[in-house]
């Protein structure tokens, strides 16, 4: 698969943008998120890419395995890029942008290959939801996890990212990190299952991420397809609850204008609750 044949399955999105990088080499894809100087925050451009990649591996039989990295020592992903929300005024656009963050995740699910991710840093907010639908996750001793909304912009997780990050974790270990909006370490998160191993360095991180990926290069395609696909199909099967009426009550508020407004300002934001 070529650079040429992804941003051809790409349609509307920007096929310009080098703030993610892909190669295919050896029989594994590698995914690069390249905004260092922005921790890595993700642009909507971003998501398209990762997701037109995810489908056109599907059909790729060459590709057995893909790592998900972030370019730097400081973030895996920082979430999406803030200065992106300005322009939301209507519930279609709260909808949409879930609804993005949704499907695109949900290539994750549905990417036929193993899908690893070498998590240095910071994997906060839309990063972390990437790497809560990755297979495996190694990390680095410097990772931290976290959905710090609660005291940032004042939005919410869609239903689907609930779910999975229940399935992940269990539903009070999910309120406990939204609730408090803390950051957790590399040693509770793979204590509670956000990751698989955790590495003194990102280097060692990184390295260990591509031996797993040359490990499974030679496994079986077929068996591990149908494990990812199994699990994934036994999740659906307890289909979650709509939703929109949640990311309406906190993407329409003047608590989600108030929190990007603080967060862009570089200040504290004043919430009331409305």
């Amino acid at each position: 698969m070529t650079d040429s044949a992804v941003a051809a399955s790409q349609g509307s999105a920007r096929q310009d943008t080098d703030e993610l990088l892909y190669e295919a080499r050896d029989g594994i894809a590698r995914i690069t998120f390249n905004r260092p100087e922005a921790r890595n925050a993700l642009t909507f451009a971003m998501y398209e890419k990762l997701a037109a990649i995810c489908e056109a591996v599907n059909h790729d039989p060459s590709i057995r395995v893909m790592v998900i990295t972030g370019a730097g020592d400081k973030a895996f992903a920082a979430g999406t890029d803030i200065s992106q929300f300005r322009a939301f005024s209507t519930p279609e656009d709260a909808l949409g942008y879930e609804a993005r963050i949704d499907r695109v995740l949900g290539t994750i699910d549905r990417c036929r290959v193993p899908v690893i991710a070498a998590i240095v840093g910071a994997c906060t907010g839309g990063g972390a939801g990437i790497a809560a639908r990755c297979d495996i996750r190694i990390g680095s001793a410097n990772a931290r996890f976290g959905f710090p909304i609660a005291r940032t912009l004042g939005n919410c997780l869609s239903i689907a990212n609930l779910a999975r990050l229940s399935q992940l974790i269990g539903p009070a270990r999910v309120k406990d990190m939204i609730f408090t909006a803390r950051l957790v370490e590399a040693e509770e998160a793979q204590r509670i299952g956000l990751l698989s191993e955790v590495l003194d360095t990102p280097e060692a991180a990184r390295r260990r991420a591509d031996e797993l990926a040359t490990m499974m290069v030679g496994h079986a395609p077929l068996t591990m397809q149908a494990t990812k696909e199994g699990l994934r199909r036994i999740a659906e099967h307890n289909a979650p609850a709509e939703g929109q009426d949640l990311i309406l009550m906190c993407y329409m508020s003047q608590d989600f204008r108030e929190g990007m407004e603080a967060f862009l300002n570089k200040r504290p934001p004043r919430f009331k609750g409305e």
